[in-house]
């Protein structure tokens, strides 16, 4: 499976309809309604992406 935010091929499965990029750093998860984006903060949690923010790809 390719990343959603970069195409990347470097994902993984981490959980139940669960992935990482390991391009991008960023979480994701399939559901119903689509895909929901998380970035992983430096303790461990995520928070929702928000691609506004272009320096976390840089």
């Amino acid at each position: 499976m390719n990343c959603p935010v970069c195409g990347g091929k470097a994902t993984g499965k981490i959980g139940v309809d669960q992935y990482y990029c390991w391009d991008c750093c960023l979480e994701y998860r399939k559901t119903r309604e689509g895909v929901q984006i998380y970035e992983v903060v430096e303790d461990g949690s995520l928070v929702a992406f928000d691609p506004s923010n272009q320096n976390m790809l840089l």
